[in-house]
């Protein structure tokens, strides 16, 4: 029979237990030692969980108080200089400190980077190396955690980032290639893997998600010598994990490698089995990534019955495991919780536990059982009544789609007469000063929003204390010299989740948590049917923000892209087709926000470097059809309305010609954790049109000092042309406290002024 098993599990809990637990320890209310005793709950928790819904044996090691890739880089010391004294004092503030920065009367110190995960919507720490580092082995997070759940009497598998992995998602601060330093890195990891082999672990499992890239001869020989000189070392055994796509020209190096065992993802990349099991070494562990581990539907037993028959064709069921295609930390926990859904569709879906019960219904039909091939009969049923249901298909949807020609993607002119006409239409300073969109989200506020949705406070209460904080939020802004205002987004939830809500197609779930940083939980809107407006979704409260002001207010939209990638999509439509359906959605938005009389609109498109494919090949597919659908929001608008967008965390040298096509009039992006290189790639292509590098890292607790932004906006300076810039955060302020904002923008618009004078200055 295969072994069930799975990658990793879901960290937060099932009602977001960590997050409280990590924001209540922030705020001074309780103690580290209460926080790591709900996180040893958390585990033991879920390690009973799988093991309930039918896996074999558990990953241990894949836990985190904050982020993997952080875990990672502190199990070899790889701990910055200037944490270092924090560390030596308190080793969890200085994590914390890395995590978020700290800022307190003996330490000031800036966060690490983050960026995303390969091509999902989590965001990892980039740990920050340099040449001559030196590392060593700290082993006690993962020798203790595999200790319990041993203890729990649980078969054990810890989880460890491999260390070629773990270099190319590093950064060097001196610009040094960071593979240099894998002579330097093997002997400390090799060091983890010996106090992990010392408490007995059968298995140890190794992530390289690397392997799913395109690799140059250097990475490729970086593997050989990484698992070349673990097998000459060490007796553990070893399962190579790689997922987030096929292995493709790196399938010979993999199965090269002198390892126990392999795992592949064959949801997202299924036409690799037969290459798999070709190149597969005989006596080698084949872990077999069948179900989805980054979405939420239930699979199709046609689809894997075939796959899992070749599968045990050829690989001993004593060699065969069958499990996720990923970790299952892209996915919520228990779809058993909710009851509310629309129609058929909580029958549709299939969470982390539901996943591994699939995976232990197909493990036991394989086996013979005649009671889980009538299940998964059951299940067959189910899946095709969801593709066959009105509530997934409108006529009125697909006609629309496919009547769109190249017109609806165009700008009425080019960028520079625009430019001219929106000049004179708002009259901006130089340097012009906004932010990012939405404004504290207060403890009174988040009250108010779940007294309303409980019925506990009536729809005239919830609208007077909504309008409330719209008045703070333009009244503040005014005092505080801002340019273009924002209406602070009070009546949002979540940037993806309040347009969900009022489009045909989307669902929401009542306890579907995923984790996307730290503390920092969405809940993805899941896309089960084609996508429709009914009605005009944020036209009423920009509206009335502008009536409070005479300065512009932007209009604020999420983009069809990152609608796309943060929510769940169906799988029974191409990306791109569900792509253009939202952006048509969107761009009667854009409208009915123009002709209120909404002169500035912004449509944040965050997510348009994450989904960009890991094969280079594949790039210039998913860019036409990206490009196209913000392209298709904005078209048609008159050149006096001013398009604005928003990116986070982005390497823009890979997509810099794309962002260009989206012809966006303003982008504002994240640059102030890494000190404005990320303007780099905007300086080189000479990018024409207005950007807003960040200038205050919203991500971090810390209130940035004046000569601190000032130094950024100098170097900003250095390479743009002052008439494209602007002057904003990095992201949105929905996560931090108003007197931080306060102190923050205040001294934003103060450096943004002072760098307006030294302007006009003659020379």
């Amino acid at each position: 029979m295969p072994h069930v098993t799975y990658l990793g599990f879901p960290r937060i809990g099932r009602r977001r237990e960590l997050k409280r637990a990590l924001e209540s320890h922030w705020k001074g209310e309780t103690s580290a030692s209460d926080l790591l005793a709900t996180a040893a709950s958390l585990r033991q928790r879920h390690w009973q969980l799988a093991r309930e819904a039918g896996a074999d044996s558990v990953p241990v090691n894949d836990f985190s108080l904050y982020d993997h890739v952080l875990d990672a880089a502190v199990a070899v010391d790889a701990i910055p200089a200037r944490y270092r004294d924090l560390h030596d004092r308190a080793p969890l503030a200085a994590y914390f400190a890395m995590a978020r920065g700290h800022q307190d009367g003996t330490f000031d110190l800036r966060a690490l980077e983050m960026t995303k995960w390969f091509d999902t919507n989590y965001h990892y720490l980039v740990p920050e190396l340099h040449a001559g580092q030196l590392f060593r082995a700290r082993p006690e997070k993962a020798v203790a955690e595999y200790r319990e759940a041993v203890a729990a009497g649980h078969a054990a598998r810890p989880v460890l980032l491999g260390p070629v992995t773990f270099l190319l998602l590093s950064k060097t601060v001196d610009g040094s290639h960071p593979l240099g330093l894998l002579d330097a890195l093997l002997p400390a990891w090799l060091d983890l893997v010996d106090a992990l082999a010392a408490e007995g672990t059968a298995w140890i499992q190794v992530d390289e998600p690397a392997l799913a890239l395109d690799l140059d001869v250097g990475t490729r020989d970086a593997f050989r010598r990484v698992y070349d000189a673990l097998a000459a070392r060490s007796s553990a055994k070893i399962l190579l994990a790689t997922y987030f796509g096929a292995l493709d020209g790196n399938l010979g190096l993999a199965a090269s490698l002198p390892v126990a065992g392999l795992h592949v993802d064959l949801a997202r990349a299924s036409a690799q089995l037969h290459a798999v099991l070709d190149a597969l070494p005989d006596g080698r562990v084949l872990s077999a990534g069948l179900v989805d581990g980054r979405n939420v539907w239930l699979s199709d037993p046609e689809a894997i019955l075939p796959r899992l028959e070749a599968l045990t064709e050829r690989v001993p069921s004593d060699r065969l495991w069958i499990a996720p295609s990923c970790s299952l930390l892209h996915v919520p926990i228990d779809a058993s919780d909710e009851k509310q859904l629309p129609g058929e569709l909580n029958q549709w879906l299939s969470f982390a536990r539901q996943k591994i019960g699939e995976l232990r219904l197909y493990a036991d039909a394989a086996a013979g059982s005649a009671e889980a091939a009538n299940a998964l009969v059951r299940q067959n049923d189910i899946v095709a009544r969801r593709l066959a249901s009105p509530e997934v298909v409108r006529s009125a949807v697909r006609a629309r789609a496919r009547g769109l020609t190249p017109q609806f993607s165009q700008r009425r002119s080019g960028y520079a007469h625009r430019a001219a006409v929106q000049r004179d239409r708002f009259g901006l300073p130089p340097l012009p000063t906004t932010t990012i969109g939405s404004f504290p989200q207060t403890l009174e506020l988040r009250t108010a929003r779940a007294a309303f949705r409980a019925g506990k406070l009536d729809e005239i209460a919830y609208d007077t204390v909504l309008r409330d904080e719209v008045r703070r939020a333009v009244r503040f802004q005014e005092d505080a010299g801002i340019d273009v205002l924002v209406h602070g987004e009070p009546e949002r939830n979540d940037m993806v989740e309040y347009f969900g809500e009022q489009l045909e197609g989307y669902a929401f779930t009542k306890y579907g948590w995923v984790q996307s940083y730290g503390s920092r939980c969405v809940k993805p809107p899941i896309i089960y049917g084609d996508v429709a407006r009914p009605a005009a979704m944020t036209v009423a409260w920009s509206s009335y923000a502008q009536s409070l002001t005479t300065k512009p207010m932007k209009g604020m939209l999420t983009g069809p892209v990152t609608m796309l990638q943060w929510s769940f999509v169906r799988d029974d439509l191409p990306r791109a087709d569900v792509c253009r359906q939202i952006a048509l959605a969107l761009r009667d938005e854009v409208h009915d926000l123009e002709r209120a009389g909404i002169g500035i609109v912004q449509i944040d498109e965050p997510a348009l470097r994450e989904g960009l494919p890991l094969r280079r090949a594949d790039w210039d597919a998913y860019l036409d059809w990206a490009v196209e659908a913000f392209r298709i929001t904005a078209g048609g608008t008159s050149d006096a309305t001013q398009v604005h967008t928003h990116m986070c965390y982005s390497e823009f040298n890979d997509i810099i010609e794309a962002v260009a096509a989206m012809d966006a009039d303003v982008i504002s992006i994240e640059t102030s954790r890494s000190r404005m290189e990320l303007l780099e790639a905007f300086t080189r292509f000479q990018y024409p049109n207005g950007i807003g590098p960040g200038v205050y890292d919203i991500h971090s607790p810390r209130v940035p000092a004046q000569a601190e932004m000032a130094d950024l906006l100098a170097r900003a300076l250095q390479v743009l042309a002052p008439e494209q810039l602007w002057v904003n955060p990095d992201c949105g302020l929905k996560t931090r406290g108003w007197k931080e904002v306060g102190e923050a923008l205040t001294g934003m618009v103060a450096v943004a002024r002072a760098a307006r004078e030294r302007l006009v200055q003659p020379a």
